[in-house]
């Protein structure tokens, strides 16, 4: 029976490791071997020693310099779920009744349709299977940055470090253009909402995170015939999005955001916080960039003049301080870069 090519691969690079450790055990006995007495226990403990760290590191969770999942700590194992998934999908489109009720309050939509009946609408426009993004493996290092909207990018300079990222995730309406020495022009994946939607590239995966059934009636409409223009504030009736690139947030990883990580801090977490867990579900380094105040302790969007900046965080929607609390903490614990501007 063949081997697959990838598996014979690592069985060999193992061992040509486990030779490259023995010879180099050996060498290094044999240049101390004149000033040492012979000690076979010492040999079989320090032999063993080597081959530890040989399996250590054949074990890590990915190739990067450093791992999200590799270095632990008790407050992350408290919070993080592996478990739980960030997509939605054909298979895993089940809410628990708990979950679903508490969605559906998050923008109280009257009479929404069925859930069931919408997500089978749904997905037979868009694909529904993104499961294979989650697969980790000791051989990938997928580094990630997270583009918040703050106005500390200005003048940050972050613009070729962002694009030099394998995935680069923004969100709403965040702007590139004229800003790119700043906050960079690559961008892989859009986290938008209905009224936060703008016109993305074609190679821009699309990534919905819907705050009720209407959001995800939206999207079907806004790929065939048009007939929904207005949730609670007019939205687009058409979008040139690249049906076959769009994703949805599931509702039950918003749950789990809220639960495990903000404790119920705000009505439910903004799109910057959840964009964040998303990435460390999904990523093996992540590099925060754009979040936070400015030098100045502003809270603003970096394309824009805002006399009343940080007047948003006294909506009572979000709790804009626990979710920066969370993501210095984040920092401290090494799971993820804070990048705050020059």
């Amino acid at each position: 029976m063949m081997v697959p090519l990838n598996k014979s691969l690592k069985m060999f690079t193992l061992a040509l490791l486990f030779i490259i450790t023995i010879t180099s055990f050996l060498l290094n006995y044999t240049n101390n071997v004149v000033s040492t007495s012979w000690d076979p226990k010492q040999i079989a403990y320090q032999f063993s020693e080597r081959v530890r760290k040989l399996l250590k590191y054949s074990r890590r969770p990915c190739s990067c310099d450093t791992c999200i999942l590799e270095e632990s700590s008790a407050w992350f194992e408290e919070r993080f779920n592996i478990t739980i998934q960030p997509f939605l999908t054909n298979q895993n489109a089940f809410l628990s009744q708990d979950n679903y009720n508490w969605w559906l309050k998050l923008q109280g939509e009257r009479s929404p349709k069925p859930m069931n009946e919408v997500i089978q609408e749904l997905f037979s426009f868009i694909p529904g299977d993104w499961e294979h993004f989650l697969d980790r493996s000791s051989s990938r290092c997928r580094r990630c940055a997270v583009i918040g909207n703050s106005g500390n990018l200005r003048q940050s300079q972050y613009g070729q470090e962002i694009d030099a990222h394998d995935l680069v995730f923004r969100m709403n309406k965040a702007p590139t253009k004229g800003f790119e020495s700043d906050v960079g022009s690559k961008t892989t994946h859009h986290f938008v909402y209905p009224e936060s939607y703008r016109e993305l590239g074609e190679t821009v995966s699309m990534i919905l995170i819907p705050f009720k059934v209407l959001d995800l009636r939206w999207v079907i409409s806004a790929l065939t015939n048009g007939t929904i223009n207005h949730t609670y504030i007019p939205v687009p009736r058409k979008i040139k999005a690249d049906k076959d690139k769009i994703m949805v947030y599931h509702p039950s990883f918003m749950k789990y955001v809220y639960d495990n990580w903000l404790q119920h801090h705000g009505r439910y977490p903004s799109t910057g916080f959840l964009s964040i867990i998303f990435a460390i579900h999904l990523c093996d380094e992540v590099d925060l960039y754009g979040f936070g105040a400015d030098s100045k302790g502003n809270w603003h969007h970096y394309w824009e003049n805002n006399p009343s900046a940080g007047a948003f965080r006294q909506t009572g929607v979000h709790d804009g301080d626990f979710e920066a609390n969370v993501t210095h903490i984040l920092a401290s614990a090494a799971k993820v870069r804070l990048f705050k501007g020059r």
